[in-house]
């Protein structure tokens, strides 16, 4: 049964950010951007325990005026500008699991860079890798025909030459195949790949597809510009309710 699953939720929001700094709690329509993935995910039936993981007092004593639960400040070393997920997901995982005495069957990563997930994005991902029962699932979402990989190019010298798959010139759009990428919002992997295996993701990994546009990975200004842009559509369509 999926509720008998024990499931760790982490919100992982690193203080520095070379590319827009503070941006884990740079306001988005006068709210910290953090607070809209610990909102959607707080409402998770399938979560056990959710945290936020940060090397950073500031966004922890947001987190908490939020509802969200900060239960270690990340040591020194894994909020440098070389460490990874896995290194955070490891320690985060190894002191919740001796905090509550028990074993976790699944692990969820939250980046806050992602604001417009839903709590249907999270359970409908976390339920496909119980379905399955799969190493790692992913919410995805289409790709931009713009972007589409059919039109991605390597360079030999001068020589333009197809990058991964050989384009007809002249196909329309609505004739690609279908692609789809990450969409940030929402990543679970099995306890024992994290733990045992030591990777961040195992080889069989499932997929639940999201719209795009409510999918976005906010990294520079630009993706800055864009999510309020989104924000704005989303709230036209009236995503945020009466609230936002």
């Amino acid at each position: 049964m999926i509720f008998e699953k024990k499931i760790l939720g982490v919100i992982t929001a690193r203080g520095g950010s070379k590319g827009l700094p503070g941006k884990n709690i740079k306001l988005l329509n006068g709210k910290p951007l953090i607070v809209y993935t610990i909102e959607a995910a707080r409402e998770s039936r399938l979560i056990t325990d959710l945290i936020v993981s940060t090397d950073s007092e500031e966004i922890a004593g947001i987190c908490r005026e939020h509802g969200a639960e900060v239960p270690f400040i990340q040591p020194a070393e894994l909020a440098t500008d070389t460490s990874g997920h896995l290194e955070v997901m490891q320690y985060a995982t190894k002191f919740m699991e001796e905090q509550k005495s028990t074993a976790y069957d699944y692990v969820v990563i939250f980046q806050p860079t992602s604001p417009f997930r839903t709590v249907d994005d999270i359970d409908k991902t976390i339920e496909k890798i119980i379905e399955h029962n799969a190493d790692s699932a992913f919410s995805m979402c289409a790709v931009e025909p713009s972007q589409h990989p059919i039109k991605v190019k390597k360079m030999e010298g001068d020589t333009v030459l197809p990058y991964c798959m050989e384009e007809m010139i002249g196909t329309h759009r609505q004739d690609f195949p279908k692609a789809y990428k990450r969409s940030g919002a929402v990543y679970v992997t099995g306890r024992d790949i994290l733990m045992k295996e030591n990777k961040l993701f195992g080889d069989f990994i499932v997929g639940h597809i999201v719209p795009a546009e409510r999918s976005i990975d906010i990294d520079t200004e630009y993706d800055w510009v864009l999510a309020e842009y989104k924000y704005k559509k989303l709230k036209e369509q009236g995503f945020f309710g009466k609230t936002a």
